[in-house]
């Protein structure tokens, strides 16, 4: 099988048959029982509302069980899986190390409220790797870090205002809950109901890329800005991958102006390396956030920074901030056992290896068959873009209109085994668990899903 795979993806991708149409749908009908009965339980039937499938068809698919790169639906659909869980699952679903650890620890209890040497074992275990923290805090989510993240850097600067960027989603607390206004620079406003305009007007919103634009918040906002907030690579509105030089203006004039950087690497924190985009783009930021892949897949997020700024947090400084949950002993041994597995020899050298040959692989045919489609990615996280740009850096560069021929790729890969996020503006993953064998067959589905895709336009 792996080697007829492999013969469709050599030589010209062009020269491949074109797909003879549309698969029939899968089976949704228990998916779609559990969603009506969801819905007399949860507002729109859900916990959290991307999971609701409003941008593709179909009911939301209820998942019954994964392992792997496979999941499972309740109608028994199998799916080689990209969602990964929106990124933790780096080890791919259900990890046979991060399982029995997570087992044994089980055995002595679930929760205390109380310090557990389990939290002093995985802390050590990220800061002797990762130079970017000398200590720590963990918390439940990594909405919960980005805003403790927040409160620490107005508490060490003395000042309110917060400066974030167009694109760019750091949880769902208030105070970032914004966008962007008509102006240059502005003040955000608030973009969802309940959101007090008094907390948009503390955070200003700029464009990314555009250095003018920060120059002016500087200026405009000069001695007011406690910090600049932004996503190692933006990874929640499509893949905005920044130019080097972008970052390293960012990084400068935040010293200049006595401003602390916060680098929100909830996605990509132990994704694209252990030491996430910082290392990635060789700087040190003062704030930095994590999540996801430190639980294993368990509920977990984490901020850190110097030793100096950390002694803010209270007890030992005036910042509060707490959690009957932060370093639970069940998340603290999923983190452990899958960081221990991060730090293997070439770990990141393969899988990122794996994920450029399967995106480059995807590339090549599209441009071939002079679809206007590119593959954009950085290590192990993809993004799938109905574009003739060879770069999106920047909201403002995603087409809306896009996201129709989203909706139709998205369906004819369900209907072909692929699973990815019901949303054409989030990313992808490939995970250990993906094999060359699963990759060629996902890549074999999602070619003849843009021939269709585009034979239809």
């Amino acid at each position: 099988m792996l080697e007829s795979l492999k013969k469709m993806f050599s030589g010209n991708e062009g020269d491949m048959p074109v797909n003879t149409g549309s698969k029939p749908d899968i089976s949704r009908e228990k998916s779609a029982e559990l969603y009506e009965k969801a819905k007399t339980f949860f507002p729109g039937g859900v916990n959290s509302p991307v999971r609701a499938f409003k941008s593709v068809y179909g009911t939301p698919l209820f998942i019954q069980k994964g392992d792997g790169c496979f999941l499972w639906d309740a109608d028994g659909n199998q799916f080689i899986d990209f969602c990964a869980s929106w990124g933790p699952l780096i080890l791919g679903h259900n990890n046979a190390k991060v399982r029995e650890k997570v087992t044994e620890v089980m055995q002595s209890g679930m929760s205390f409220g109380a310090p557990t040497a389990l939290e002093n074992e995985l802390a050590e275990l990220i800061i002797k790797n990762n130079k970017h923290v000398e200590k720590i805090r963990f918390t439940s989510s990594g909405t919960e870090a980005v805003m403790s993240a927040i409160r620490l850097a107005r508490g060490f600067t003395g000042r309110d205002k917060i400066l974030k960027f167009d694109g760019c989603y750091h949880g769902h607390s208030d105070s970032l809950l914004v966008k962007a206004g008509s102006g240059l620079v502005t003040f955000g406003e608030t973009s969802s109901a309940g959101v007090p305009k008094s907390f948009a007007q503390e955070t200003i919103v700029i464009p990314l890329n555009d250095t003018a634009a920060l120059t002016e918040a500087f200026e405009q906002f000069k001695d007011q800005i406690a910090a600049v907030i932004i996503e190692g690579v933006p990874a929640n509105n499509g893949l905005l991958i920044q130019n080097q030089d972008y970052i390293a203006f960012l990084q400068n004039i935040c010293k200049e102006n006595n401003s602390l950087l916060i680098f929100d690497e909830v996605i990509t924190g132990f994704r694209i390396g252990f030491e996430g985009a910082a290392s990635y783009y060789g700087i040190k930021p003062d704030i930095v956030t994590y999540g996801k892949i430190i639980g294993g897949g368990l509920p977990v997020g984490m901020y850190g920074a110097s030793a100096e700024i950390m002694s803010h947090i209270s007890p030992e400084g005036g910042v509060y901030q707490a959690g009957t949950l932060s370093g639970n002993p069940v998340a603290m041994a999923a983190g452990i056992a899958q960081l221990t597995e991060l730090l293997r020899s070439n770990f990141y050298k393969d899988l990122n290896n794996k994920t450029a040959e399967f995106a480059e692989g995807i590339q090549r045919f599209a441009t071939a068959r002079n679809y206007k489609f590119k593959v954009f990615y950085i290590g192990s996280i993809f993004w799938f873009a109905f574009t003739e740009k060879e770069k999106i850096q920047c909201a403002a560069d995603i087409d809306p209109a896009s996201m129709e021929k989203f909706k139709i790729m998205h369906r004819e890969l369900l209907n072909r085994g692929i699973y990815l996020g019901p949303s054409g503006y989030e990313v992808g993953f490939v995970s250990a668990a993906h094999t060359k064998i699963e990759l060629e067959k996902a890549k074999r589905a999602i070619v003849e899903t843009l021939d269709i895709v585009f034979r239809n336009k």
